[in-house]
């Protein structure tokens, strides 16, 4: 008879795990709290325009392709991809600036603004290439569980080259002079949840995933490799239960027998021989687990360094917008002091920056003939509280005041839809810990081993995958994260053979 698997949350994590386990015969089934798939990755559909509500950059397509090829199927089976360029759109003080997918565009770009850039970014590049592929290989597929999985001759005779006791800005600054530059080399690591004084100069491989690797669109948005990932769990026989939270994890004698959940009112229990937890590890242990069986204090989790939480705005607008891009980075404002007002003195920002996603500019049908959506996004520190409908207008206001300064239009007597979503529809939807959007930040202390574990300390046969567990936050991670886990989950069984 076929082993059982209980998985909780469809994200992209849960999704991955549910997939690899069916592939090595297990019988899974994955309850999900919301009417389908995706988790923080839903999407959201009202009066003809549609939006991603989470994630919307594609980033290291090998990633994407490397795990559909591992049950035989292509990206291409299930959704087309497009580059984009320009990759993205920067509005600052000064002006916008577009960043050419095209690298000797972008040298030139470079070199426009400062004498030599274009030649510092090649060295830039060269280094941050080596981080890429040492780190893809030999770090972000460890399950972080032990010092030993980090006794490999490439990472220890390349220590130093990986940067991990340098900070990503005194990195950036090695290279680069002129303001406009370091704060572009700097902007991907705000992804990693800390500002680049505090993220390890080890992540510069991010700006090599950027620069080299592409942004990319699939087409009618990133909701589609959510239904590519169910797609194809439905067809290795994985089991879904939606609108069915779970409520409790029963355990016997630091074994975990299975989970019971609330269907349309009634308690279920569903019998597991393993139980993987994707949704919220803070939710879960805290919420789900027997006081005894917890690995965490709250005294723990209380001194994690949150990534940020959002503020999120879904805009319909009734006129198409001229000139826009598909991503643009408003950057105009004081970048230190939104800093400080996230991570060291959490407060609501006084003038944020903020991120807009126009997905119809590539997709038009992600709105009606004619018409312009918007995703805009300011992050704001986890744990804040009373964001209630006059602080979300309020910030509104401000930023789409903003955003109409730099493209010269009319935007707010064109919105016909708008829905907001903040730290507390975080916490209400996705049972999310102080109301984060990303996890942990990525700081040196929060890496690897010393991330909260992907396996129990107190339960054997309870495991954790997501964005507060190895290797981190982001898709492509919680993609490994999902594959990790199974991993670790057959590796356990096949000892007890």
């Amino acid at each position: 008879m076929n082993k059982k698997a209980i998985i909780i949350g469809s994200g992209f994590a849960g999704l991955s795990a549910a997939s690899f386990l069916a592939k090595a015969g297990w019988e899974v089934t994955v309850l999900e709290k919301q009417p389908g798939p995706g988790g923080r990755a839903g999407q959201w559909i009202a009066e003809g325009f549609r939006f991603d509500m989470g994630p919307s950059w594609y980033w290291m397509p090998e990633v994407f392709d490397r795990y559909f090829a591992q049950f035989g199927k292509k990206t291409g089976d299930y959704y087309t991809l497009q580059r984009l360029d320009p990759s993205y759109r920067i509005y600052d003080t000064d002006g916008a600036m577009d960043i050419p997918a095209d690298y000797e565009a972008l040298k030139r770009l470079f070199a426009s603004i400062e004498k030599g850039a274009d030649h510092q970014l090649d060295r830039f590049l060269n280094g941050a290439a080596y981080k890429y592929r040492v780190g893809m290989e030999k770090l972000v597929f460890r399950p972080g569980r032990s010092l030993t999985e980090f006794l490999d001759r490439d990472l220890l005779t390349g220590l130093f080259k990986l940067d991990v006791f340098r900070s990503m800005r005194s990195h950036v600054k090695q290279y680069f002079r002129h303001q406009k530059l370091r704060r572009l080399m700097e902007f991907p690591v705000l992804f990693l949840g800390a500002m680049p004084d505090q993220i390890p100069a080890l992540y510069s491989l991010m700006n090599y995933a950027d620069i080299r690797g592409g942004t990319w669109y699939p087409e009618k948005g990133m909701y589609q490799v959510v239904e590519a990932m169910y797609t194809l769990a439905l067809a290795l026989g994985v089991r879904f239960h939606f609108e069915e939270a779970a409520e409790a994890i029963t355990v016997q004698d630091h074994v975990a027998t299975g989970v019971v959940t609330n269907r349309q009112g009634n308690r279920v229990t569903h019998t597991a021989d393993a139980v993987i937890a994707a949704a919220d590890y803070h939710h879960v242990e805290t919420c789900l687990l027997p006081a005894q069986y917890r690995s965490y204090s709250d005294a723990y989790w209380n001194k994690r360094v949150m990534a940020p939480s959002c503020l999120l705005y879904y805009v319909g607008l009734s006129t198409r917008l001229s000139g826009i891009t598909h991503h643009s980075l408003f950057l105009d404002a004081d970048f230190d002091m939104h800093g400080r007002q996230i991570y060291h003195e959490p407060q609501w920002p006084s003038n944020p920056l903020f991120y807009a996603c126009a997905s119809a500019v590539t997709d038009p049908g992600a709105a009606p003939a004619g018409c312009e959506n918007l995703f805009l996004l300011v992050p704001v520190a986890a744990g804040l509280q009373n964001d209630d409908e006059a602080l979300r207008e309020d910030y509104f206001r401000r930023i789409i005041r903003r955003m109409e300064k730099h493209t010269g239009q009319q935007i707010e007597k064109h919105i016909m839809y708008k829905k907001t979503f903040a730290n507390s529809d975080f916490v209400y939807a996705y049972n999310s810990f102080k109301g984060n959007a990303y996890g942990l930040a990525n700081t040196l202390l929060q890496t690897a081993l010393l991330k909260p574990a992907c396996k129990s300390k107190k339960v054997s046969n309870l495991f954790f995958t997501g964005q507060l567990t190895v290797p981190g936050p982001g898709v492509p991670p919680s993609l490994i994260s999902g594959e990790v886990v199974a991993g670790e989950v057959q590796k356990m069984f096949d000892r007890k053979k």
